[in-house]
């Protein structure tokens, strides 16, 4: 695997490609696998996202900015890029998550995220793997408004048809997929008033009635 259009994308040439690899490995291909790596990944993501809201909201206190940061670190915002850098083609994986649609799946494509970013500061280090988080982060940071993100997307969306005397959604669950251990749910948000229908996935319904919420008030505020 040369994985050229990857590192294109991510804007980071790997010394060792092999660790690149790793990264994009599930554990259903074999070892070595990207679970370490996702570990690793995940506290270099929380540490660099707390640095970039520490610089940019001096008067937010700890609680807030730890809110803030769990928006940020969330399985969704790490699928959201990792579905915008197609990371799924380049997943290798075994053949019964193949067959299930595993390179879609938004656990999977954010655990291979997590373990990209420790595969890039174990490649070079810190400074390497910080610089290409807030580059993929930059658009998410830069759109962050305090006072509306620090409120969970179901309460904002309920707040804005309230606000224009709209009933309130309806929350569907449309399907569960995957083996019992990791589990992801489906759920519609249904603003009938509006005919307006979004769907969210996430590893629990509350997670995907949240992600259908976000979808559908980032339609509701175009």
């Amino acid at each position: 695997m040369t994985l050229d259009r990857l590192q294109q994308v991510l804007g980071y040439r790997f010394k060792d490609v092999a660790r690149l690899e790793q990264a994009l490995t599930h554990r259903s291909f074999g070892q070595p696998n990207n679970e370490r790596l996702e570990f690793l990944g995940d506290s270099i993501l929380n540490c660099v996202i707390a640095m970039a809201l520490f610089e940019r909201f001096g008067e937010l206190r700890e609680g807030e900015l730890s809110r803030l940061r769990a928006s940020l670190v969330c399985q969704d915002a790490l699928h959201r890029i990792a579905v915008q850098l197609a990371l799924g083609d380049d997943l290798r994986m075994g053949e019964g998550e193949l067959k299930s649609g595993g390179f879609r799946r938004p656990s999977i494509l954010a655990d291979a995220l997590e373990a990209v970013f420790a595969a890039v500061f174990l490649d070079q280090d810190f400074a390497a793997a910080k610089a290409l988080i807030d580059r993929l982060y930059a658009p998410l940071v830069a759109d962050i408004d305090p006072h509306v993100a620090l409120k969970d997307p179901k309460t904002a969306l309920q707040e804005w048809l309230q606000g224009r005397k709209l009933p309130l959604p309806n929350y569907v669950t449309i399907g569960i997929h995957g083996e019992a251990h990791a589990q992801e749910f489906e759920v519609a948000c249904e603003v009938n008033a509006l005919k307006l229908r979004t769907t969210g996935r996430g590893a629990s319904r509350r997670a995907a009635e949240q992600q259908s919420a976000e979808l559908a008030l980032a339609q509701l505020r175009k």
